[in-house]
């Protein structure tokens, strides 16, 4: 476990349970927090200190994605504000600090959600159904998903055709900045990505 999930697993076990069921639009039952991430419900114990799946397709989440889901989930609890969605989309780059998405390691591979759904809408569109997605009205296909209850992500693709090729935008609702730091939001957007892929 790394320092910043110690620390976070320490402050979320000191916090008052109906203050982040309010705040972070989960529940609690049994000492742990059942919270929603793309479709799918998570058990997290602060006492045990573990995240568990519900259903057997959230291990996706836990085992494979773990790098980005675990800190994030924890930090999602700990700071989640009780504040009304603003329906307002933004891309990372108008956020505080979004210029993080855009160096090295850190810039997120829409290029491949491009390329894998160049040509194929209804693929996309079935991919973000499976992760409890609705479709918006962007692009010639878009979807928003929920890696946390107050964080939407919609996803934007262009298809391809004989001028230009095929494209993939990411954009939050302006509250994210609101909600966790500029690295949590990026990994949630890495994780979004990540899935549908």
């Amino acid at each position: 476990m790394n320092t910043g999930e110690e620390k976070a697993w320490g402050i979320l076990n000191n916090l008052n349970p109906s203050d982040i069921c309010r705040k972070a639009g989960v529940s609690y039952e049994n000492g742990s927090y059942i919270l929603n991430s793309l479709g799918m419900d998570f058990s997290i114990n602060p006492v045990k200190r573990n995240i568990k799946n519900i259903q057997p397709e959230g291990e996706i989440l836990i085992k494979r994605y773990a790098y980005f889901f675990i800190l994030s989930t924890l930090c999602y609890l700990i700071n989640s504000k009780d504040i009304p969605l603003s329906e307002k989309l933004v891309k990372p780059k108008g956020l505080k600090g979004g210029e993080i998405f855009f160096r090295g390691s850190h810039i997120l591979p829409l290029d491949k959600i491009a390329e894998k759904y160049g040509k194929d809408k209804s693929g996309f569109i079935e991919k973000g159904r499976s992760f409890g997605g609705k479709i918006l009205g962007y692009g010639d296909a878009s979807i928003e998903i929920f890696p946390m209850p107050h964080i939407p992500v919609a996803l934007t693709l262009w298809l391809s055709d004989d001028e230009f090729p095929a494209r993939a935008d990411l954009l939050f609702d302006s509250t994210c900045e609101q909600h966790l730091p500029i690295d949590i939001l990026w990994s949630i957007a890495m994780m979004s990505v990540l899935v549908m892929m």
